[in-house]
């Protein structure tokens, strides 16, 4: 497999949105157009000559949407190979490709946002600790920050003291988005929708600026949901989802 590396020149003509396949998409519109704005900012994006999930994305940590310290690494956004594309060194193709490129920039090495488990939109722990990823630090509730230094030396990258604890003072659901996931342009209206529906308290924040996303109240800034000040999930939520948490966690009857 070859890899392309995807610039502002080549972006329209390239699949970039996992299984999303369409341009006139409203997702891939609006990821497209948050990778537009990063590439100045140091944001790579790599994938197989495929039209599939088999990409990896980075930017040095500095400009990373993710509540970090981490000067002079670099940060992995996603990085995602699934389907007909696994089992063949796809991800080590893509993986070798980035720390190259981010030696070659002169980094101290690469980070990485997990978790304790498995969980849906976050990278997976083992795979990473196979790749020789060392635990860096945590979050609650299962967020872990993994890291792979060039040099043994390399200082330890860390949460921000704000999102050790995640928590905010609002009631009702309050939910933080980004564009960074092409999935929430889809999904935040929907749920958002349900809530009105059936006349429960949700605010959605939109998180527009890499300052912002620094300042978020959770490690993941492109979805991370509250209830009554409390964090619930970082998944991105179908509808069926968040009926399922609304039956589970607003015990309130006259609100639903």
């Amino acid at each position: 497999m070859d890899i392309i590396t995807v610039t502002r020149e080549n972006l329209e003509q390239e699949h970039i949105c996992c299984a999303i396949s369409s341009n006139e998409d409203c997702q891939v519109a609006s990821k497209k157009s948050w990778l537009a704005e990063r590439f100045d900012e140091g944001l790579v994006f790599k994938k197989g000559n495929v039209r599939g999930k088999c990409f990896i994305e980075y930017i040095p940590a500095e400009n990373a949407w993710c509540p970090i310290e981490a000067d002079g690494y670099m940060y992995i956004n996603c990085f995602w190979v699934s389907g007909q594309y696994k089992g063949q060194g796809n991800s080590n193709l893509l993986l070798n490709a980035c720390i190259e490129d981010s030696k070659a920039k002169g980094k101290h090495g690469l980070v990485i946002l997990s978790s304790s488990r498995k969980m849906p939109y976050l990278s997976d722990p083992k795979h990473l600790r196979y790749k020789d990823f060392e635990l860096a630090d945590t979050a609650e509730p299962y967020f872990e920050l993994l890291y792979l230094p060039f040099d043994k030396s390399a200082p330890v990258p860390r949460f921000m003291k704000h999102v050790k604890s995640p928590a905010i003072q609002d009631e009702g659901f309050v939910l933080f988005y980004a564009d960074q996931c092409p999935f929430t342009a889809k999904y935040v209206p929907l749920i958002e929708g349900i809530a009105k529906a059936k006349g429960v308290p949700f605010k959605a924040v939109h998180i527009e600026t890499t300052n912002q996303a620094k300042q978020a109240p959770a490690p993941t800034t492109t979805y991370s949901l509250f209830y009554n000040g409390r964090f619930v999930t970082h998944e991105i939520l179908s509808e069926k989802k968040f009926e399922k948490i609304l039956a589970e966690i607003v015990t309130d009857s006259k609100t639903i």
